[in-house]
């Protein structure tokens, strides 16, 4: 049975079935399969096809929402990938780049960042400078805390070393107005990238490094859900992390 949303969202926005097909990933057949026999895509396909289409994925595919519930899955989870290593580093570049009131970043060091885009700190003065608060905290390399973590992730001293050079990343950034640099001692349960009512979380599993563990991508959705649970937890390291001095 074809699906007529689909259908009249995708003909008065003038996207074809090639169009979405390259927007969401897919095969232009999957689009046609969509539209013309009513075909249910995957939850990570349909969310990408109905956030590029400007739509509530579940007005285009109501069938999701029943499939949810008897999944019992959150609402907020976006998509979960089984380690950080499958994400390209341009998930995290464009989840950044899109927002607009607050950017918060805690981490042990996630050099990986820099070292993959290098203009990562153009980005977040370019944010900064349009009004967006920017918050980041790393690891602070002298903790006890952090110098277990090397340990149990078998890389010694290397995870120190690295929490030092995440620091010097951060540095030219001291100065920057709405940009604010943090060193935490906690015991690092996720790393977190937020932004605005996205992150990405990725968790830490004992003995393994960080690119090799699970990342959720969550978008808020109302209050007191999961993605507020990270973004308290944030802002109680934040709280208790010390600021950089230049």
């Amino acid at each position: 049975m074809r699906n007529e949303r689909l259908r009249a969202t995708m003909a008065s926005a003038g996207w074809t079935h090639s169009t979405l097909a390259e927007a969401t990933g897919v095969d232009p057949k999957s689009v046609e399969r969509w539209v013309n026999l009513g075909r249910t895509p995957r939850r990570v396909t349909a969310l990408r096809a109905a956030e590029t289409l400007g739509e509530d994925v579940h007005a285009l595919w109501p069938a999701l929402r029943q499939a949810r519930a008897a999944r019992a899955v959150s609402p907020e989870l976006v998509a979960l990938y089984d380690r950080r290593a499958d994400l390209p580093v341009s998930v995290f570049v464009d989840l950044l780049a899109v927002a607009r009131e607050q950017i918060d970043v805690l981490v042990y060091a996630a050099v990986f960042l820099h070292e993959a885009y290098p203009r990562l700190n153009d980005l977040l003065r370019e944010r900064a400078a349009e009004g967006c608060a920017v918050r980041i905290a790393v690891g602070d390399a002298d903790s006890e805390n952090i110098q277990q973590r090397g340990t149990e992730e078998k890389f010694g001293h290397g995870i120190e070393s690295r929490c030092r050079l995440a620091l010097l990343h951060y540095r030219p950034l001291l100065d920057v107005p709405g940009i604010e640099v943090r060193t935490h001692g906690t015991t690092l349960y996720n790393s977190l990238y937020r932004a605005d009512d996205q992150a990405l979380v990725n968790a830490h599993v004992w003995g393994v490094n960080a690119y090799g563990a699970p990342v959720w991508h969550l978008r808020r959705n109302g209050d007191g859900g999961i993605f507020d649970t990270y973004a308290e937890s944030f802002n109680a390291v934040w709280d208790t992390a010390q600021p950089v001095e230049r």
